[in-house]
């Protein structure tokens, strides 16, 4: 027979779990039914406001003169659907070589500054390399102090750049977030991996190469998108150091004829009539939505492919080191 003065603590012991159980913070406690119908709803109103405004954007492109006329602006219900605003826009006018200057512009600078933020960050990550820590403190002053438009546009002409496409790469080739993130995520790596390839008589080009970037794939592809994104974005280096308006990229023509509702250049497109069919001429609010559009849909397209490598590739590169 138990002896009462042996159940008095295992009684205590289950009071204090239930009392400390009864005291959860409320973040802990599971979600009620009218909690979880509430985030429903409020999540379903982000999207909404989030998804709305695109759709009225892409509707309105794809409207015809008497839909816009008919629905007094922007159109919300498609009706009389046409491609002329795009094709007219996509017929070899200004906004065609906006375009291309764009695409090509962002595929070349992602693509430059990736390499030198990779050799930057692994340099920078090596406790042996020279001047890593003075070089690293550099590089974090950027974030306190900036140049200034002024001397940015001297340094910029001093090297002969002005109205050349490289002025629109040069000045922002590596950004100083991009390369402490992925110096954090080279630190994380295992030395023993480096220590034995090195070992093994491996060069430090060819540990980067071999077995430190199969390990930061992550972080390459999303810090690669972040260039991405800033380079098809920009339009403030190009309105500073482009003159001529056939080098602009997409986002200044966006900036000019739709926020400042200035006319596009001459060669902007026309009346394009394509085999087999006659299309008539795009309104101007169409042809204002499909600039819109045709801005927005690569980043559109890039954002799924690469969301799932940021949880491992921002995250964890910004906590560690």
């Amino acid at each position: 027979m138990t002896s009462p003065n042996l159940t008095i603590p295992s009684r205590l012991a289950r009071r204090r779990a239930a009392t400390a159980e009864n005291q959860r913070p409320a973040w802990e406690e599971p979600p009620s039914v009218p909690g979880r119908l509430s985030k429903g709803v409020i999540l379903g109103l982000v999207v909404l406001a989030v998804t709305f405004p695109l759709y009225v954007v892409v509707v309105t492109s794809l409207s015809s003169t008497e839909a816009v006329t008919r629905a007094g602006g922007l159109v919300v219900v498609p009706r009389e659907l046409t491609l002329s605003a795009y094709v007219q826009l996509l017929s070899g006018g200004v906004v065609t070589k906006a375009l291309m200057v764009s695409m090509g512009v962002t595929v070349i600078g992602t693509l430059f500054s990736l390499v030198i933020t990779v050799l930057a960050a692994y340099g920078l990550s090596r406790p042996g390399s020279l001047l890593h820590r003075p070089l690293l403190f550099v590089v974090l002053l950027t974030f306190l102090f900036g140049p200034g438009i002024i001397p940015s546009y001297l340094l910029v002409s001093s090297f002969g750049l002005i109205d050349s496409y490289a002025s629109l790469i040069l000045p922002t080739a590596i950004s100083a977030f991009n390369l402490i993130v992925m110096r954090s995520f080279f630190m994380g790596i295992p030395g023993e991996l480096i220590d034995s390839a090195r070992v093994d008589g491996a060069s430090e080009f060819g540990i980067l190469t071999r077995i430190v970037m199969p390990l930061s794939k992550a972080v390459v592809a999303v810090v690669g998108l972040f260039y991405a994104v800033s380079y098809w974005n920009a339009f403030f280096n190009a309105l500073l150091y482009l003159n001529d308006n056939n080098k602009w990229p997409l986002q200044l023509v966006l900036r000019t004829y739709i926020v400042q509702a200035q006319q596009l250049p001459a060669g902007a497109g026309g009346i394009v009539t394509s085999p087999g069919m006659n299309l008539a001429p795009a309104p101007t609010l169409a042809i204002k939505m499909a600039i819109v559009v045709i801005a927005v849909l690569p980043v559109l397209l890039a954002y799924p492919f690469i969301q799932r490598h940021f949880t491992k590739g921002v995250i964890i590169g910004a906590v560690k080191g």
